[in-house]
């Protein structure tokens, strides 16, 4: 008979808001924010004690500090928030190496073959919480069951500091009673068109036929009802690879000048290409994204039960090259042309570069008529003298920070 699948969901408790009191005592049982403080900021983060005025991930900040004008609003330090995340992924590795990070706080590990080695699921789970504990200051929440899914969820249900393991067939009654939009792939439009056919909860869901469910799912009808029964076969990935690199940044002030634009774009093309030379990867297809400051109408957001959030516009352009680059210059030089091709007159209140179509570098036969490329020594050597100086103490003439706008200059932690 084939041993059970058994996974567990980690997720660390309000994890930038956690470290930011582990390191300042003096916040404890305050309502902590890490967002950004600009006007348009976006909370990152929220402590438990925030939470109670109704702040949440994903809000605004000027609405967060409406609905805690008392709270401790700070900057974001990814390099802290990295660093505590390092050492967490080092505990998860003496459980299993079969891990899927999510992001800094979040990882699915598939303990099945660890059983043997370190006994029964909850006291591999009360061990990594007391390791993590022990190691970082900071607290972990679990959940353990035969699917991610079912994994997640019970690590949400169980927070904040929870440890919550569902029994094998006990996995439909978990999930039975809680309202749709908790599931995997119901997002806020399908979730309106399921409630408007009075299905409200997951079991509700779970006890439809596919033939119900295809004028609003189409061919996801039948894999929807599975995971609404708890049924998820989904694998844990240990070995994700990328699919692309992107950087991109929200203006303190719309903005339409040209110079500006391109200062901002050659500052996010140096940062994808660093992180790609980084990982030995090189990309072939650069994409532009644009969100244009003038807003049309509600979008839903997920995280509120009304659709009350305003709808800025996106603009995508994306242009394969001739050969994979790793160059900054020429992923600005793309980006800069398919901006100009747009043309566009209206303000814009973001703008990104990314890098998609990834390979290992070096790899694949050169073009017989390839352009001049950069000297691969120059990235290289601007990546070393960053690494022992400090990040922005050398930069291409298009990117001189003080040229760069605010909101760029923190998003390269200047």
């Amino acid at each position: 008979m084939p041993r059970r699948r058994l996974i567990l969901h980690a997720d660390m408790d309000a994890f930038f808001a956690s470290v930011e009191i582990r390191d300042r005592p003096e916040l404890r049982g305050k309502p902590v924010v890490v967002a950004g403080l600009s006007n348009r900021g976006v909370v990152a983060a929220a402590s438990y004690e925030a939470r109670k005025f109704g702040v949440h991930s994903a809000m605004p900040t000027f609405q967060a500090r409406k609905c805690c004008p008392e709270g401790v609003f700070i900057s974001p330090d990814m390099d802290r928030y990295s660093a505590a995340s390092a050492i967490i992924h080092e505990l998860f590795l003496e459980v299993t190496p079969e891990i899927e990070p999510i992001a800094l706080d979040e990882a699915f590990l598939d303990i099945t073959g660890s059983i043997k080695l370190f006994g029964e699921p909850r006291l591999i789970a009360q061990s990594l919480k007391a390791r993590v504990r022990e190691h970082v200051g900071l607290v972990v929440s679990v959940g353990i069951a035969s699917s991610k899914l079912v994994a997640k969820i019970a690590c949400t249900l169980g927070k904040p500091d929870g440890l919550r393991i569902v029994p094998e067939g006990e996995e439909s009654k978990l999930l039975a009673p809680l309202p749709i939009r908790k599931l995997w792939g119901i997002g806020p439009v399908s979730a309106n068109a399921l409630e408007s056919a009075g299905i409200r909860r997951i079991g509700e869901l779970a006890a439809c036929t596919p033939a119900m469910l295809e004028p609003i799912f189409g061919r996801r009808s039948q894999e929807l009802i599975f995971l609404a029964k708890g049924i998820d076969s989904r694998e844990v990935t240990s070995d994700r690879e990328a699919k692309s690199y992107g950087e991109e940044c929200t203006f303190e002030r719309d903005q339409t000048d040209r110079v500006t634009i391109a200062e901002v774009l050659t500052a996010h093309s140096e940062a994808v290409a660093r992180r790609m030379r980084h990982d030995s990867l090189e990309g072939k297809t650069v994409t532009l994204k644009v969100r244009l400051g003038q807003a049309t109408g509600l979008m839903p957001d997920r995280n509120r039960s009304r659709d009350d959030a305003p709808s800025y516009p996106l603009l995508t352009r994306a242009r394969s090259l001739s050969d994979h680059t790793s160059e900054g210059a020429k992923i600005r030089d793309t980006a800069l042309a398919l901006w100009d091709e747009l043309k566009l007159k209206a303000p814009i209140r973001l703008i990104g570069v990314s890098m998609s179509g990834l390979r290992e570098r070096g790899k694949g036969q050169l073009s017989l008529f390839m352009q001049r490329r950069e000297d691969p020594r120059v990235g290289a050597t601007l990546d070393a003298i960053e690494a022992r100086f400090g990040r922005g103490t050398i930069h291409r003439g298009a990117s001189s920070p003080e040229k760069l706008t605010p909101s760029v200059q923190r998003k390269r932690g200047q």
